[in-house]
């Protein structure tokens, strides 16, 4: 038997087909019963054809749900074998309409019965038995650690509703209760459908109870897409920047729920960072100025590419959180000893100095490289060390550039500071191909980004 595995939303969708097993044939007229408060989630399911009704034209919002209409739905969903049969169970007769749905889950271990062997087909079916069903059907495996009064602190119970929480298929009440006892209504059914066939319909496992914030992360990379809900299949709703700040709420495996334009959605975490635990304040080093232009070559003068770039930097940092010592913000020389100076009387933490390279003698020669100095007092070399590749690190991959390494060279600027330092050379200038690179705004913004990662890196790394 081929069991096709629909996607999470038809979660939902298994649950609400099952009440509604004695129906007519799909209306395009609205029924006569449906709540003002689920009328667009039930009405949204008539158009599908996923509610037909009754044959007087009617919900029954308010009736219950029993085991063998939620078999017999759960059944359909997932394209089991529906042809009626005898059953492993004594109380279901081949006759029954849901014989052969009862027998296929049965087959599939989404169904086992009770100890004695029945099945209570007539019996309704509790919201705690439903989060089993639908966990065990759609193999749902994603928890949160969502707790109810209600419900022990451990064991299968809360593991199946912790699941359904956290799909968003399912929440508990405002007292802060789950009622696993408590028979599900059609109209309840209705909304669960709706929640797992369309994102915006559904509901977060928290959202009756007070907000908890967990952490504050920032984004790390150029574009993050925010969705409904906590995986790739759910609708985007908006965007957000590098450096970003976002609260975090709960996660859901991978994801992170935050909040977002006055609503929950989720982020994937891989591309979120942490909050610095401390107050960090860094000297951004724009290399030469002035009369000193730096090496020039393809167009390409050195001073003004270091300058484009280290605003890029700070505007990152200060996003983040990170306040910015600039040595300079325009067109001026100061000397190496004075940018020093400046950086530490303003009370900088870490000092990283932003330059291009050449080598008139070999345009061949090109790719990044990053230097450290060894020759410092107390830890300051090592510090220093791991600023330079993580920045290093992060340039390569976002530059798509040789990697020229990572270097202990006592260059004056990081070599005289007593704080952590690092000076990246961004390229060869006199190399085509770099110079290309180093002249265009797309790759000066590409090799910002890798610079602020690589100082959050390191910061997160000090905080470790």
């Amino acid at each position: 038997m081929v069991r096709k595995i629909w996607s999470l939303s038809f979660i939902a969708f298994v649950l609400v087909l099952t009440s509604f097993l004695p129906v007519q044939s799909v209306s395009a007229n609205p029924l006569s019963d449906i709540p003002d408060r689920s009328s667009e989630e039930i009405n949204y399911l008539i158009q599908r054809g996923v509610i037909l009704g009754f044959p007087d034209g009617t919900l029954k919002p308010k009736d219950p749900v029993t085991r063998q209409e939620a078999a017999t739905l759960v059944g359909r969903a997932l394209e089991l074998n529906g042809e009626k049969r005898s059953t492993n169970f004594p109380d279901v007769p081949k006759a029954s309409y849901a014989s052969g749905y009862i027998q296929s889950a049965y087959d599939e271990k989404i169904i086992t019965g009770y100890p004695d062997g029945t099945y209570k087909p007539q019996n309704y079916i509790t919201r705690g038995e439903m989060a089993f069903l639908i966990s065990k059907a759609f193999s749902l495996t994603s928890t949160s650690g969502e707790k109810y009064s209600d419900i022990p602190t451990d064991g299968a119970l809360t593991t199946a509703i912790d699941r359904v929480s956290t799909a968003g298929i399912a929440n508990g009440y405002p007292d802060g209760t789950y009622k696993p006892g408590k028979s599900i209504t059609r109209e309840e059914f209705s909304l669960l459908i709706a929640r797992g066939l369309n994102p915006k319909f559904k509901v977060d496992g928290t959202n009756t109870k007070p907000d908890q914030p967990m952490a504050e992360k920032y984004v790390s990379t150029s574009i993050l897409n925010v969705r409904t809900g906590p995986g790739v299949s759910y609708e985007k709703v908006g965007k957000l920047s590098l450096g970003t700040k976002v609260t975090i709420y709960k996660e859901v495996g991978d994801w992170c729920q935050i909040s977002y334009n006055g609503t929950r959605a989720y982020v994937h975490g891989a591309y979120l960072l942490d909050k610095l635990k401390e107050k960090r304040v860094i000297a951004i080093d724009a290399g030469h100025g002035g009369y000193d232009g730096g090496a020039s070559a393809n167009s390409v003068l050195e001073k003004e590419v270091n300058l484009a770039v280290s605003k890029k930097v700070r505007d990152l940092l200060e996003k983040s959180g990170i306040e910015v010592i600039m040595t300079r913000e325009d067109d001026t020389y100061i000397s190496l000893d004075g940018r020093v100076k400046h950086a530490v009387d303003n009370g900088a933490d870490t000092f990283v100095s932003i330059h291009s390279n050449a080598f008139p003698n070999n345009e061949s020669v090109s790719g990044i490289e990053t230097f450290y100095s060894s020759a410092a007092l107390n830890d300051r070399a090592y510090k220093s060390y791991k600023l330079a590749s993580f920045i290093h690190d992060r340039l390569v991959e976002a530059m798509e550039m040789k990697s020229r390494g990572v270097k202990d060279v006592p260059y004056r600027v990081i070599h005289a500071t007593p704080l952590p330092s690092a000076l990246v050379e961004l390229g060869f200038l006199t190399n085509s191909s770099d110079a290309s690179k180093l002249g265009s705004t797309y790759w000066q913004e590409k090799a910002s980004k890798a610079i602020y990662l690589g100082v959050i890196d390191y910061y997160n790394w000090i905080d470790k």
